[in-house]
């Protein structure tokens, strides 16, 4: 949590008056509803107990105070009530505090508070109890075989979630508080003894300067002061919502960070063949998630170049062969051919568009009425050519089988410029788009990380393994864009 460097701690005060005008003045008591204060004795002492309706499980905090007021009928000292308190405080996670800037942070987290009069601290009990959805599949990640469970907006079930899967000593889950108003949770995962140090250390460094009110849009915002992406469109993180996929990359030696409301886990450091993997690759043979991979790259590669390298033939009939004659427009349109692609590219994005704000009830309909009645009646009336809406479909289609919605968008927007240039300048506009497309996803680096990698730089074994599904017991090293600590994947048999 970003705090101003010159203020001075408040601590906590002997005088539970004190303490209550203080919290009156910090966070509202008596102001705002949600935030309570329940008052008792113990051994003729006050005890305030602050909490924070909704983000504390209130059956928990009346468990705890019928095991205080217990004290008033087996013990008659009153002089070690400090002590007495915190033995009958039955709770895992109970923590001594001085300040009373920490007990209005871990307050608004959902922690409740006890202070006691005459002692200048308090104690802080975690009963947190954020409301929030069950793990369940995410919906863009969706798989044939494998686990259904996937994130939450719960940080706490998160960090579970993954130690559920790796089950190792050396698995660090750190957190620190982000936003000076929002003092947002986000957790930084690695595993101590693979992990490089010198990421580790990037990356917390990043996530400490960030100064900001709030952080509620979350990863995204994170990911804009890590990686200072500024108008590159390329995803230079990773997100995903899967338990399984976030843990075998922390097995690989990458680094995960989580933000408390969010479902999505941001991966570091990634290339672009990062975010063109699946986990359904892995939840099938190595023959057949090689051959899932393959076709899920033609439809990538489609989805970039199919529609510039028609529009290229169409306007060079001569670059044909004679057995190919047939590629092109059979008929001339009333609206130049480039013009109807970019149209009926930003109809389809209108399309999809509709159906993220469309009940789901509704989305089909929506479709059927797009397809059937405004893409026929379009080349109907002359405004469409039939081919173009068949390369438009096919290069719409690869651009759903991209696994990385960020990516589908980035290459949809590289498609359109390539599309522009080859209208105007031909052969030579082609060539020189495709070299640029190239040469921008060559110049990118994500924390410090080739983007292109293992392509460039070469790194003819990690490029295999992108080309192939590689069966589990021949991946014995780790990736070495990610510098691990230790290379070896499996361990060594005595």
């Amino acid at each position: 949590m970003n705090r101003n460097k010159n203020s001075i701690k408040t601590s906590i005060s002997s005088k539970l008056k004190e303490n209550k005008t203080f919290m009156e003045e910090r966070v509202g008591l008596g102001t705002s509803f949600d935030v309570g204060v329940r008052d008792f004795t113990i051994l003729k002492k006050q005890l305030n107990l602050y909490y924070l309706t909704g983000l504390c499980e209130t059956p928990v905090i009346v468990e705890l105070m019928k095991k205080l007021l217990e004290i008033n009928e087996s013990d008659r000292s009153s002089n070690k009530v400090g002590e007495l308190v915190e033995n009958r405080l039955i709770h895992q996670q109970v923590t001594r505090v001085e300040s009373m800037d920490e007990v209005v942070d871990q307050l608004l987290t959902g922690l409740i508070v006890i202070l006691i009069d005459g002692e200048e601290y308090g104690y802080i009990i975690d009963v947190r109890s954020y409301p929030g959805r069950t793990p369940q599949e995410p919906d863009t990640e969706k798989v044939i075989r494998g686990s259904r469970d996937g994130f939450t907006e719960n940080i706490v079930e998160n960090t579970a979630l993954t130690r559920r899967r790796v089950r190792d000593e050396r698995l660090r889950h750190e957190i620190v508080k982000v936003g000076e108003r929002s003092k947002t949770d986000i957790c930084i995962a690695y595993l101590d003894d693979v992990a490089d140090p010198g990421l580790i250390k990037l990356i917390k460094d990043e996530i400490k300067h960030i100064e900001i009110d709030g952080i509620t849009m979350a990863d995204k915002t994170v990911e804009e002061f890590l990686v200072k992406q500024g108008f590159n469109p390329f995803p230079l993180v990773r997100y995903t919502e899967r338990p399984d996929v976030a843990s075998t990359h922390l097995l690989e030696g990458h680094v995960l960070i989580m933000v408390d409301t969010s479902p999505s886990l941001i991966i570091t450091p990634t290339t672009y063949f990062h975010h063109v993997q699946h986990a359904e690759e892995y939840r099938q043979s190595p023959a057949v998630g090689t051959f899932i991979r393959w076709i899920r790259f033609a439809g990538i590669i489609a989805s970039v170049f199919l529609l510039p390298f028609w529009l290229l033939l169409a306007m060079e009939p001569s670059l044909l062969p004679k057995d190919l004659s047939f590629i092109g427009p059979n008929e001339q349109g009333n609206i130049p051919i480039v013009i109807q692609i970019i149209l009926a590219d930003i109809g389809l994005e209108f399309m999809r568009m509709a159906a993220i704000h469309t009940p789901t009830p509704l989305a089909t309909a929506m479709g059927l009425i797009a397809a059937t009645l405004i893409g026929q009646i379009a080349i109907d009336v002359g405004l469409f050519t039939a081919e173009v809406i068949l390369y438009v479909s096919i290069s719409a289609i690869g651009t759903f089988a991209t696994p990385s919605y960020e990516l589908s968008v980035a290459n949809k927007m590289s498609r359109v410029a390539l599309l522009i240039l080859t209208s105007f300048f031909g052969v030579k506009g082609f060539a020189i788009g495709f070299t640029l497309y190239i040469l921008l996803l060559a110049h990118i680096k994500s924390l410090k990380t080739p983007y292109l990698w293992p392509f460039l730089p070469f790194n003819a074994k990690a490029l295999i393994q992108i080309l192939v599904r590689v069966s589990v017991p021949m991946s014995k090293d780790r990736p070495s864009i990610v510098h691990p600590r230790n290379n070896y994947r499996q361990p060594k048999k005595v």
